[in-house]
């Protein structure tokens, strides 16, 4: 396979900024051969597609990327690679390479902890030449990092039955301290009625800053604070300390309040 820099330099271009710029030909004979190699080579069609435009702080994204053939009107189904680029300091960057599939469409999937731009770059190959997509931005909303930030604060913190902070907490009182201080939401002091608050959330679809209640039967038991990865922030029982440590269990609900 070529990178990119081979196949403009195939073209008589260069890389200048991320842009394709053309050069000085060295001599008449050279400009012929790459006159010959341009005209040799279709520009394809790239397109791009995002499944969310603004999401929140820790989720991911999903970017799919097509190749048309603009002779047939058909994909280009296999060959050649496709670079998604981040526009990130000022410059586009490469986030991810990857080979074209048979079926024509290949999705990235990202993980931004900011909001940026994102293009799809098909890096050419014997028939198709270079070729972009326009930008698509991607806003990430920052309340899920000032709930983990706010929760992280009180690490250490020891548990006390009946107390909503900020210096002790029980479980249900650490959530509705942090919740308020984050997001303004208030919610009840006790466990089994924090349920009811927030929109219902698959398991599946959890994301970092998200309530979760561990349940015994439909009885809330226990609140915590989703923190990604299978753990959690909590202010766990008597003689603890709040913490970030694994889920305890898989009877839980998700509410989402940000």
């Amino acid at each position: 396979m070529l990178g990119t820099g081979s196949i403009a330099v195939s073209l008589g271009l260069s890389l200048l900024g991320g842009q394709l710029v053309a050069t000085q030909p060295a001599s008449a004979g050279t400009s012929s051969v790459v006159m010959a190699a341009a005209a040799a080579k279709v520009k394809p069609k790239v397109t791009q597609s995002v499944n969310k435009k603004t999401i929140s702080y820790g989720s991911t994204v999903k970017v799919t990327a097509k190749v048309v053939d603009p002779r047939t009107g058909k994909l280009v189904t296999g060959g050649g690679r496709i670079a998604l680029q981040a526009y990130r300091n000022k410059a586009w960057r490469n986030w991810q390479i990857r080979t074209l599939p048979k079926s024509g469409a290949i999705t990235f999937t990202s993980r931004p902890l900011v909001t940026g731009s994102y293009r799809s770059v098909y890096l050419g190959g014997k028939t198709f030449s270079v070729a972009s997509t326009s930008a698509i931005k991607v806003t990430v909303t920052k309340s899920a990092a000032k709930v983990l930030a706010e929760a992280k604060k009180h690490v250490g913190a020891l548990y006390k039955y009946g107390a909503a902070g900020p210096k002790r907490f029980d479980c249900s009182g650490f959530t509705m301290y942090v919740y308020k201080k984050t997001t303004g939401r208030k919610l009840p002091h006790k466990a089994n009625t924090q349920q009811r608050y927030g929109k219902a959330v698959s398991k599946s679809k959890k994301q970092i800053g998200d309530l979760i209640i561990f349940r015994s039967g439909s009885y809330g038991y226990h609140a915590a604070i989703y923190a990604g990865g299978g753990k959690m922030w909590d202010s766990p029982h008597s003689g603890a300390r709040v913490s970030k440590r694994k889920m305890i269990g898989s009877n839980y609900v998700v509410r989402r309040l940000i």
